[in-house]
């Protein structure tokens, strides 16, 4: 019987197709179900397909991250009223119109697979089906928010799901845990050779495991196939599926918890849904996410909005509502409790990032080397040096004297009546002197092996057996002459070794790609007027210039050819803008990877400003008056050029940006980041006074040159030295990853800086110790590297950590031997009159009267106004006599200024005296 193939879950329509099937079924063939091989022949994607799977998830994702969350923010920031059928309107309108989000894709291309799905107020339905009602978005504490949004991109559907948690409890925290874990494991199982069976399988294994009471709100399906069509039935993503999976096939792995009953009293919060879906790409080694710009993180998807934070801190510390000197209750919480809160909940996250600190210290220590290989002390490498090629090549003989030849770069000195030519490079150093008959002397060093500071060049290697001169004396009578030749040596002598010093650097340069200038379509991003730092070298006027954006890099350039500087985007390492606020200049400044040549410079930094206030001297130094007319317009015409010049610069930063944002850019992760002057502090990095100040990803200091910048993510750990009571100023001493590099030290900070810093410090999760001391820190990393296992036996960075071991043996008699004030002479009592009377200055400025009077009394000394106290405070109860004893030995320490000395320890031992440099 004949067997005739057809396609049975596909119900016919129009006049054909259901006149061809009645008049089949009347006939004897056998009919055979083709639909799951057909299946099989489209859902393995060719590299055309997944391309436009690739667009509509990079779309997609684009829409969600740089629309959809924002919006969302925005609204709950705003505590506006939107409803949820007005988002799906906006949200659909951006898919549609892709430049509304700065995506350059084709609008007549792009589609949407269904309308975007807004639900919140405990009304979920997590179907593809669902429908966005007109109830507004509701988004009080302890509520959920769902977004799905699906596209399409020339025909290819791509599907992408968000759950937004705000003030979550425990019970909505953990179920969107186990959702992330479960989803990321159902990812994870598509390889090829596994069942679609397994998927499924995957994901419902975490949460038998994390969380069992969960399993029977979970989807019963993690997905389905997804292509031109938005659901392939024959790829579910279910337990009874057992269809096998190959490479290039495409899954909207969808999953989520349905109906979950929390703890809530209210009825738009009491039972809630947690959704995630993604479109997944399969691999031959490892799935790829498409849709993995949009973040599902617990960080980037749970809000808080508290707004007292004195309400936070409240559980922790309680307190009596009690009024004290005129001063509320909520006050004093505000300015002490909280801080101290927040000062406790600083040490508690610092202590954890030191154990973090220690195991990844340890692992790369015991796997390889800490750092890249030192390139310090390379030998310098010059040409083998000809002067003249063949004795034709002499000047024709003049008179038997010193001669200097320029263009062959040659010295030709008179010995035994011949002139001898030497290479210029063969001179050391040459000077001249007169004596009292006017007698001028001449005397030429040259550079001769086995001597000190003399460069090992190959031509010393190649000639060793050789004899060399090491110096030539000549005198003459006439002093003209000889003080023109000494000249026209030393002008030659430094040319050649600038062009040399330059070749050599050259030679050391990494090989840039070439420079892609943009052509008729792409017009250059261009910025005019610009000065460059380094300065190109020469010693005319020096010219402005244009820094234009092209395909793959920048040009600077100005009206001179040789003056032009090539920076392409993949070796930029860090991009800075900032604007002229407190300084006289706005920049652009561009941190590299490789060092390239600006002019004749080697150089990894390069920027470009823009001074944005001309300097103006007053003439006879008369100071005039403020309401002078003429004075207020100027001040006003440099407000506006300030303005003006800082709008320039913005615009050309938000066009770079958008260009960064292009797919060809994304391994790169370009952005302009913008320095955070909220955040500096003043400091002395190298020899000057400067303003420091953090951004996003670095410390830097871009105006005063030598530029610093420091990338955060290479910093192993921060020590804060010279930090105890009287100091007006500390140090920072920032320890690298690399171990072979030299710390980077910032002497002087102001002691007022030092909370600011350790806030800093701690939300970019920087471990960070302090010492009384500076350390010898050359020494301590010479003897980690030496001895890594002992390093990591003996606690690794904790030999830092003084103030626990201080904390710990306040009563023990150990710390009582490292101080003993019977050793210490007794302070004056005039001291103590002028401490006592600045303090109470301190507190009241309109206590004279109590304090002169103070100051007049005979009184009682110190040691039995605290004997006193202390027996005051045993009649009470409040203090045994240990704790007082202890406390008067703490505050004897205090006025002193001695601190107890640190531990002796294998590291900490390495303290030297405060270098200027490391």
């Amino acid at each position: 019987m004949p067997v005739v193939g057809h396609i049975a879950r596909e119900a016919p329509e129009g006049d054909l197709l259901e006149t061809w099937t009645e008049k089949l079924k009347n006939t004897q063939f056998h009919l055979s179900d083709v639909t799951n091989g057909f299946s099989d022949l489209i859902a393995v994607k060719d590299t055309g397909e997944i391309m436009n799977v690739k667009k509509a998830g990079y779309l997609t994702s684009s829409v969600m991250k740089h629309f959809v969350v924002p919006k969302l923010e925005r609204v709950i920031d705003e505590e506006k009223k939107v409803t949820h059928s007005s988002l799906m309107d906006d949200t659909e309108k951006v898919i549609l119109e892709p430049a509304k989000i700065k995506v350059k894709l084709k609008a007549d291309n792009v589609d949407i697979c269904y309308p975007p799905i807004f639900q919140s107020g405990g009304e979920f339905d997590l179907r593809p089906s669902a429908s966005s009602n007109e109830q507004n978005l509701y988004y009080d504490s302890t509520s959920v928010i769902i977004c799905a949004i699906g596209s399409r991109y020339n025909s290819y559907c791509l599907n992408v799901a968000r759950t937004f948690l705000i003030d979550a409890n425990p019970i909505q925290s953990k179920a969107y845990e186990v959702l992330l874990k479960a989803h990321e494991a159902a990812i994870g199982a598509l390889k090829p050779g596994n069942k679609t069976g397994d998927v499924y399988q995957a994901a419902l294994s975490v949460v038998e495991k994390e969380a069992p009471e969960l399993v029977a709100n979970l989807m019963r399906s993690a997905g389905t196939g997804i292509g031109l069509e938005f659901r392939e039935s024959g790829l579910n993503l279910n337990g009874k599926n057992d269809r096998i999976l190959k490479s290039g096939m495409v899954f909207n792995v969808c999953l989520g918890f349905q109906n979950l009953q929390t703890e809530s009293k209210n009825p738009k919060t009491e039972k809630i849904c947690v959704l995630l879906a993604d479109t997944v790409v399969g691999g031959q080694n490892a799935p790829e996410v498409v849709t993995s710009m949009s973040s599902k993180a617990v960080k980037d998807v749970a809000y808080s909005f508290n707004k007292d934070e004195e309400e936070e801190e409240q559980p922790k510390v309680k307190a009596k509502p009690v009024a004290t000197n005129g001063l509320s209750s909520k006050a004093i919480l505000r300015s002490v409790n909280h801080e101290t809160s927040r000062e406790e909940l600083r040490r508690q996250h610092q202590a954890e990032l030191a154990r973090q600190k220690n195991e990844e210290t340890a692992r790369r220590l015991t796997g390889g080397s800490s750092g890249g290989a030192d390139s310090r002390g390379a030998a310098k490498a010059t040409g083998e040096l000809v002067a003249y090629k063949n004795i034709n090549d002499l000047p024709p003989p003049r008179e038997l004297m010193i001669q200097v030849d320029q263009r062959s770069e040659a010295i030709l000195l008179p010995i035994h009546g011949t002139m001898i030519p030497f290479h210029i490079a063969t001179v050391k150093s040459v000077s001249s002197q007169q004596d009292t008959n006017r007698t001028c002397y001449i005397r030429i060093m040259f550079n001769v092996p086995g001597t000190p500071f003399t460069p090992h060049d190959t031509n010393t290697l190649k000639f060793q057996g050789s004899i060399y001169v090491n110096e030539v004396s000549f005198h003459s009578k006439d002093p003209r002459h000889i003080t023109e030749v000494v000249q026209q040596i030393r002008t030659l002598r430094r040319q050649v070794v600038s062009r040399e010093s330059e070749r050599a650097e050259r030679a050391t340069l990494v090989t840039q790609e070439k420079l892609q200038v943009a052509g008729a379509k792409f017009k250059p991003i261009k910025l005019s007027d610009l000065w460059i730092r380094p300065v190109f070298g020469g010693r005319g006027r020096k010219l402005p210039g244009t820094l234009e954006a092209h395909t793959n890099g920048f040009r600077y350039g100005t009206s001179r050819p040789d003056e032009r500087v090539d920076v392409m985007y993949g070796n930029i390492k860090h991009a800075f803008f900032q604007p002229a606020e407190k300084e006289m200049i706005t920049f652009l400044h561009f941190h590299l990877r490789n060092h390239i040549m600006a002019g004749n410079k080697k150089t990894k930094a390069v920027q470009f400003y823009v001074e944005v206030m001309d300097v103006v001297q007053t003439i006879g130094g008369g100071k005039r008056s403020a309401y002078d007319p003429d004075e207020i317009e100027e001040e006003q015409r440099e407000r506006d050029r300030k303005n003006k010049i800082n709008m320039e610069f913005q615009t050309f930063v938000n066009k770079v940006n958008d260009l960064w944002a292009q797919p060809q850019f994304k391994g790169l992760d370009l952005e302009f980041d913008q320095p955070l002057r909220e955040l500096g502090f003043h400091r002395v990095p190298h020899k000057s006074t400067a303003f420091i100040v953090p951004t996003s990803s670095c410390l830097v200091e871009l105006v005063e040159t030598p530029f610093v910048v420091i990338t955060l993510c290479e910093i192993e750990i921060v020590n804060l030295e010279r930090v105890g009571l009287g100091q007006k100023n500390f140090d920072m001493t920032i320890i690298f990853k690399d171990f072979k590099r030299d710390v980077m030290r910032i002497d002087s900070i102001p002691s007022t800086s030092l909370d600011g810093i350790k806030e800093w410090l701690d939300t970019t999760d920087l471990k960070y110790y302090e010492s009384r001391l500076n350390l010898n820190w050359r020494q301590i990393l010479k003897t980690i590297t030496d001895d890594p296992e002992e390093f990591i036996e003996n606690g690794g960075w904790e030999f830092l950590n003084l103030e626990g071991t201080d904390s710990e043996s306040d009563h023990s008699q150990e710390s009582d031997q490292g101080y003993e004030p019977s050793d210490v002479e007794p302070v004056s009592s005039d001291e103590e009159d002028d401490e006592s009377e600045s303090l109470v200055e301190s507190d009241d400025d309109e206590g004279g009267e109590d304090s002169e009077e103070y100051s007049e009394e005979e009184g009682k000394t110190w040691e039995e106004l605290e004997r006193e106290a202390s027996n005051a405070d045993r009649e009470k109860g409040a203090e045994s006599d240990s704790d007082s004893d202890n406390d008067r030995k703490r505050r004897n320490m205090k006025a002193f200024g001695k601190g107890r000395p640190p531990e002796k320890r294998n590291l900490a031992s390495n303290i030297s005296k405060r270098p200027r440099f490391r």
